[in-house]
C-alpha cells in the first residue's frame, strides 16, 4: 500500500457550497511560473519526486499523491518572484525524512539551482523547512503526525474573523510582510 493510501483513507471532502454563489465540486489546480520548463521539470522530477506531464507548449502539469495538479507555465524573464508565504507544501513520512531532504537540498543546491534553503524548524504544528527553487517558487517539506488537511478542517475555526493577524509573529519567523 502506498504512503498516500495509508495516511489518507478518504481523500474526498464534500464541497460546502450550499450558500455560495459559485457551486464548485472540487478545487482542481493551481498555477506557478517558471523560467524554463526543461530546467524546472528536472528539479520537480529528480529532486521533489513530482509526476510531470507537458500538456501544452508553454505549460506542464505536476502532481504528487492526490488528484490535484499545479500548472507550471513558462514565462521566461517575466517570472514574478514569490514570498515564502506563497509556497507549496509537501508532506514526508517522518522528521528524519525532513532532515534528509534538508541535507539533500543543501548538498544539491547548485545542481538544481536552489536559491535558498532555510533552517529546519518546528512551527505551526509541523517539523519543516522552506526552500526557494530556481523559479522563485517556495516549497515547504514537512512532517505532521497525521494528515494535516483533515485535522485543520476537523478542528474548525479557532479564531474569530474579528481577530486581527499578528504580523509580529510573521516577523519573528523572518517572513517579510508589506505591513
Amino acid at each position: 500500500m502506498s504512503k498516500t493510501r495509508e495516511v489518507i483513507q478518504d481523500g474526498i471532502a464534500d464541497a460546502k457550497t450550499e450558500s455560495s454563489i459559485v457551486k464548485p465540486f472540487v478545487m482542481s489546480h493551481g498555477t506557478m511560473e517558471c523560467y524554463s520548463l526543461k530546467e524546472s521539470r528536472r528539479f520537480y522530477e529528480e529532486f521533489l519526486g513530482l509526476e510531470c506531464v507537458r500538456h501544452a507548449k508553454p505549460a506542464m502539469v505536476v502532481r504528487c499523491g492526490l488528484k490535484f495538479h499545479i500548472v507550471a507555465v513558462e514565462v521566461g524573464a517575466a517570472v514574478h518572484p514569490q514570498n515564502v508565504l506563497n509556497h507549496w507544501g509537501m508532506d514526508v513520512g517522518s522528521k528524519e525524512e525532513v532532515d534528509k531532504a534538508h541535507e539533500n537540498a543543501l548538498k544539491h543546491k547548485d545542481k538544481y539551482k536552489i536559491r535558498q534553503v532555510l533552517p529546519v524548524v518546528m512551527q505551526h504544528g509541523v517539523y519543516s523547512f522552506y526552500m526557494e527553487d530556481l523559479d522563485h517558487n517556495w516549497w515547504e517539506i514537512q512532517h505532521y503526525p497525521g494528515f494535516q488537511n483533515e485535522d485543520l478542517f476537523d478542528f474548525g475555526d479557532r479564531f474569530s474573523m474579528d481577530d486581527g493577524a499578528e504580523l509580529g509573529e510573521l516577523k519573528e519567523l523572518n517572513i517579510k510582510t508589506t505591513a
